[in-house]
């Protein structure tokens, strides 16, 4: 018999094909993430860590649903979390970077995570602006300068670039 790790049960719960189902499922687990990201922010000098099971509990969540909390925090971690080999037992480190953290909810569009005013005690109002337009610019689409007909080709062949790369 094969038992199912518990990332695998997470990406099995969350990822529902139905609907109704899926945005019900959704709508319980942000608000525990949200308070869970509140307490971390809250006690950003605190390290928070104890087995899997304890922060489950400590933050009021199933094994489970923790374990979908720490596949969206992980890359935001100081030591990301081996998530295949997850154990109720695994002891969880949630020493966070919280520029990096800051970054990632600007990537998932999370816009209910980076407005917390919790964010006041953590990072500056300049320091969060600097990671938005870095965020920014990493998202900006630059288009190159257009190569006209009769230029020469920039493969460097000395054919203008008609006779050359433009048919390929």
């Amino acid at each position: 018999m094969n038992i199912m790790s518990l990332f695998e049960q997470w990406k099995e719960t969350a990822y529902i094909e139905d609907a109704e189902e899926y945005n019900k499922f959704w709508g319980e687990y942000l608000p525990k993430e949200q308070s869970v990201y509140e307490y971390l922010l809250e006690h950003k000098d605190e390290t928070v860590e104890g087995t899997l099971s304890n922060l489950a509990e400590k933050f009021e969540m199933d094994k489970v649903i923790f374990t979908g909390f720490l596949d969206g925090v992980n890359t935001s971690l100081t030591e990301e979390v081996d998530m295949d080999n997850l154990t109720e037992e695994s002891n969880i480190k949630l020493s966070l970077d919280f520029e990096k953290l800051y970054y990632n909810m600007l990537e998932a569009k999370a816009d209910w995570l980076y407005k917390l005013p919790q964010w006041d005690n953590v990072l500056t109002k300049e320091k969060r602006k600097d990671i938005k337009k870095e965020y920014n610019k990493a998202h900006t689409v630059v288009k190159g300068k257009k190569i006209g007909r009769n230029e020469p080709c920039p493969c460097g062949s000395g054919k203008k670039y008609k006779k050359c790369c433009l048919n390929k």
